[in-house]
């Protein structure tokens, strides 16, 4: 029982560190705390919001980081370079702008991604979907359009390609 009491009160383990730079004893101390307050804060590679349960949000949505919804939204949301999640619990009534877009719960809008677009098994979606890629895994409900648009980098090799081939109108997918 003596030991526990002596290892919290003991102020050696911070000395250590002094003892190296000891000739800038002052401003060891000081540097020390700036940079173990930073670490913490820049280790989060991917800043993510969220929106509860409980929570009901009406309007517009715009931001530069990743959202999940497990809650209600009305309106629009634009998050252009980012993630949206709709989580299992999320309702969306809302036309969805994003880097990536899963559907894990209900939407009843349009999405459009300039990656992709997942709906798992548990996910709905009514609307339709602009994306570069997308997924509808075995269970998902889906009712809409489907526009596949490629990527302005891979978009030139398959028009020289389309050139030497005939035309054929395009067909949207309805599920």
């Amino acid at each position: 029982m003596w030991k526990p009491t002596n290892q919290p009160a003991t102020p050696g383990r911070p000395a250590e560190p002094e003892r190296p730079s000891a000739s800038n004893a002052p401003t060891s101390p000081l540097a020390i705390e700036p940079a173990a307050a930073p670490r913490p804060v820049t280790t989060t590679t991917s800043d993510q919001a969220t929106i509860g349960k409980s929570l009901v949000i009406k309007g517009e949505v715009t931001g530069s980081e990743s959202l999940y919804i497990d809650g209600r939204v009305e309106g629009s949301i634009n998050l252009s370079g980012n993630r949206v999640t709709v989580g299992r619990n999320g309702v969306v009534a809302a036309n969805i702008n994003a880097r990536e877009i899963v559907v894990l719960g209900k939407v009843r809008g349009n999405l459009t991604a300039s990656d992709r677009v997942d709906i798992r098994s548990d996910g709905s979606l009514t609307g339709d979907v602009v994306a570069a890629r997308i997924s509808i895994e075995d269970g998902a409900f889906f009712k809409g359009g489907i526009d596949i648009r490629k990527g302005s980098g891979k978009q030139e090799e398959p028009k020289a390609v389309a050139a030497s081939m005939p035309q054929e109108p395009v067909v949207a997918v309805r599920a």
